[in-house]
């Protein structure tokens, strides 16, 4: 069984683009945690695509240049037209010595390139970017190009947060704006970790997509007070990355599970538990319905986990392919665990 397209359209006419309602995420590609061996990576993208995904995200930051090397290998003997690729922007590699303290990527990247990112959110940056994505990936484009992490979760607070905002919106967003009107990009948008920046960003600039990691899923649904609504009213399509938040709703709340990358509190190992425990009373894998619950939202054009192991990829595709009785949603949302106004 083929997995559903969602087809996002530019208000207005212009481009479209159809999504597999499950993509990639890349980043677990670039060594994320573990390393992988080229024919690792290669068995886990095989499975991907033989399941139907035809949608790939990735970043230079992801392995410091190894995840788009080994997508762009891997994607090079398909037909350009039978799959979707978006990249980011707002980094530049420098190469360093693998014992400069200035590394990126120390204890997250193994086996990864010796480098240290350059923030640049400017015109020559964005250009720059993409012009050494495209080399990474042997690719002539990128359906989808985004900013990349403009929030406080990588800058460390709000003021620096809206300091990058500013930079990118006073010149690097014209470069991508420019490259969407010369047709070298299909949608231009924002791949953050914070629904309210994607806000701020929306309020501010004409963007088409924004990919939100973590940030609207049975953990968390705040992106419902403003952000979802605005996406709506506007036609703005949203990719959903980390819909596992870093793993917890996919493992439960086992010891040593992740949440945002870190182990998990006590406070969110609990409400995970009591999520699982419902799931389970339907007969539905936690991880099931982790994966189908933001799609249920009419703005949400994919949902893009990860996956380092062939198992992972073959689970993330049977979910996707999973059937959520109603009565599941309304269990939830009875104890209190899902938003009442969240689409189901």
């Amino acid at each position: 069984m083929a997995l559903e397209i969602r087809r996002w359209r530019r208000p207005g006419g212009g481009a479209s683009i159809d999504f597999t309602e499950i993509g990639f995420g890349a980043a677990p590609l670039g060594n994320l945690f573990r390393a992988l061996s080229e024919d690792e990576a290669r068995a886990v993208l095989e499975r991907a695509w033989a399941g139907g995904v035809r949608y790939y995200d990735t970043a230079p930051l992801y392995g410091l240049g190894l995840s788009e090397q080994r997508l762009g290998t891997f994607l090079r003997g398909k037909a350009r037209d039978d799959y979707v690729l978006s990249t980011k922007a707002g980094r530049l590699l420098a190469a360093c010595d693998p014992d400069d303290p200035r590394r990126t990527g120390r204890g997250r990247w193994f086996d990864a390139p010796a480098r240290r990112e350059v923030y640049d959110y400017s015109r020559d940056g964005v250009l720059r970017s993409l012009e050494f994505s495209l080399e990474r990936l042997g690719a002539d484009r990128v359906d989808v190009l985004y900013v990349h992490d403009v929030d406080a979760w990588t800058h460390g607070s709000k003021a620096a947060s809206d300091a990058r905002i500013d930079e990118f919106m006073a010149s690097g967003y014209r470069a991508m704006v420019s490259l969407r009107d010369e047709g070298a990009v299909k949608a231009i948008g924002a791949g953050v970790n914070e629904w309210e920046v994607c806000q701020t960003l929306a309020e501010r600039g004409d963007f088409d997509l924004f990919l939100l990691a973590g940030r609207y899923t049975l953990l968390e649904q705040e992106a419902l007070d403003s952000f979802l609504p605005l996406c709506e009213s506007r036609g703005i399509g949203v990719v959903i990355g980390g819909p596992f938040n870093s793993g917890i709703l996919a493992s439960g709340p086992v010891p040593g599970a992740r949440y945002n990358y870190e182990p998990a509190p006590e406070a969110v190992r609990e409400r995970v538990r009591r999520l699982d425990e419902v799931c389970r009373s339907h007969g539905v894998p936690l991880a099931d319905a982790a994966l189908r619950f933001p799609l249920l939202h009419p703005c949400v054009v994919s949902v893009i986990p990860g996956g380092q192991r062939v198992q992972e990829v073959e689970g993330n595709v049977r979910a996707a392919r999973a059937s959520i009785p109603p009565a599941l949603w309304d269990d939830l949302k009875a104890q209190g665990l899902l938003r009442p106004d969240a689409p189901t």
